[in-house]
């Protein structure tokens, strides 16, 4: 029987040290982002603090990691995240603690994050690097993912709580009285904060991974 590939995900905090009460900041938040996505079924642990200002799951689908992505980024904040995603097989029974488990998709999600703290990737800061057995796969979707992130570091506090309040509730009516801002303002900060590009990036991502599934899925299973 073929083994299966699961996709790990390995995300640490930039400049913690800097950030007063972090612990209770990173433990409030994390405990947010894994009901929504235990609930959603996009994880298959829940996010657990491994070391220092780290934490990680199991994915439960690679064509998850898009959604997971832009909702780590957007429910975390102000807590901004480098993050890396190894993409192979895991080599223990998927169950907590997930410090315990261990093969070749937490150590390419290590390597990920790693590129990504090195600043090696590219000339321009990125903050998300993938890593799985296609190099043609990840030239592609790290490079999607550096003009991604190019848009990231771009975004204000206030386009951010925008951000987060059209994932809960995507009418802008029901968002502007959330807010308490006029409609033409929240449209305002969703364009000017990226959220279309950061949807359509998803989706686009999201595409490229189910495309080139069979093709990583083959190369995993011939090493």
């Amino acid at each position: 029987m073929a083994a299966p590939i699961y996709s790990v995900l390995i995300a640490d905090v930039v400049q913690s040290s800097m950030r007063e009460d972090f612990r209770n900041i990173l433990g409030q938040k994390l405990g947010v982002v894994t009901n929504r996505h235990r609930r959603q079924k996009l994880i298959k642990l829940s996010y657990s603090v491994t070391a220092g200002d780290e934490f990680q799951t199991v994915v439960e689908n690679p064509t998850d990691i898009p959604q997971v992505i832009l909702d780590l980024r957007t429910y975390m904040y102000p807590l901004s995240l480098r993050i890396g995603v190894g993409i192979g097989r895991i080599s223990d029974r998927i169950q907590p603690p997930v410090n315990r488990l261990g093969g070749e998709a937490f150590l390419k999600a290590r390597a990920a994050i790693d590129i990504v703290k090195k600043e090696s990737l590219y000339k321009f800061d990125v903050l998300t690097a993938f890593q799985s057995q296609d190099s043609l796969f990840d030239d592609t979707i790290n490079l999607i993912y550096g003009l991604h992130d190019t848009l990231v570091l771009n975004i204000t506090p206030k386009q951010w709580a925008t951000i987060k309040a059209v994932l809960d509730e995507p009418k802008l009516e029901g968002i502007a009285k959330e807010l308490n801002l006029n409609v033409s303002t929240v449209s305002r900060n969703l364009k000017r904060g990226y959220y279309w590009q950061l949807t359509e990036t998803a989706k686009v991502a999201k595409s490229i991974i189910l495309g080139n599934f069979k093709n990583l899925h083959d190369k995993v299973q011939k090493s």
